[in-house]
């Protein structure tokens, strides 16, 4: 069963993959929004920002690069229902293939692309002057969280590409995310805020998920942050494969 698995898995992760490489497009465009904050935070807000950080790229790249997942699994989500409208799921149905693959090897794409838009925006934030102190275990770990978060933001986008009408209601979901970061400590401090909004962005997941980044960055003992950053990202996806696999169960029926 693992074997019949794994194997269509793969093989419907190449079919994903080479969509992928003809549209490139698609990771460009996911790129851009997070760069164009990142430039636009940089250098033209940066300046009235006070952080306590010698750089202020280095302390907003974590938040920037949980938009970058934010903006990217919205194209899941699009893909999902482009395949579900086309007809492709009634196909693999009716082949002895394991049902599940189906959505995991839109899962596995979204975590190939997301990683590949991170690169070129941690990339383009080099070149703006973001430095890390980081060792590899470090970098291990930023890339692992990143992937992790990836993983439970994927399969919460399984579920409205799965139950959307529409093309536009598949992607809409993703607006609450990329909005998220903006009420936590990943452009300011939170002790800056008025007290009901710093009460909701000290205990909302952005925020220890950008603090633990943050402080692996900066090789900076992570305390307690990690394990709520950790915590946070488990129990999403956990609650977020559930409710996909409830949903698609639903959907094929």
């Amino acid at each position: 069963m693992n074997k019949h698995f794994l194997g269509d898995t793969a093989v419907l992760l190449g079919r994903s993959l080479r969509h992928i490489s003809r549209s490139p497009d698609t990771i460009i465009t996911t790129a851009i929004m997070p760069i164009a904050l990142l430039l636009m935070f940089v250098y033209v807000f940066g300046g009235a920002i006070e952080t306590g950080s010698d750089s202020y790229v280095n302390y907003l790249l974590p938040g920037i690069l949980v938009i970058t997942i934010a903006s990217g699994i919205s194209y899941t989500a699009f893909r999902l229902f482009q395949d579900m409208q086309g007809g492709i799921f009634a196909r693999f149905q009716s082949m002895p293939i394991a049902r599940t693959s189906v959505l995991w090897a839109h899962v596995l794409t979204s975590l190939v692309a997301n990683l590949i838009s991170l690169v070129v925006v941690v990339g383009v934030a080099l070149l703006m002057g973001f430095r890390s102190g980081a060792d590899v275990l470090g970098w291990l770990a930023v890339a692992g969280m990143l992937a992790l978060l990836t993983l439970a933001l994927t399969w919460l986008a399984v579920i409205p590409g799965l139950t959307a009408k529409s093309v536009d209601g598949a992607g809409a979901f993703s607006y609450p995310l990329i909005f998220l970061p903006f009420v936590s400590s990943a452009f300011v401090p939170t002790d800056t805020m008025p007290g009901p909004v710093r009460a909701f962005a000290e205990h909302q997941p952005v925020t220890a998920i950008v603090n633990a980044i943050r402080d692996l960055f900066a090789q900076q003992p992570v305390g307690s942050d990690i394990w709520t950053a950790l915590a946070w990202c488990v129990g999403i996806l956990v609650v977020t494969y559930l409710a996909a696999t409830i949903a698609y169960r639903r959907r094929i029926a």
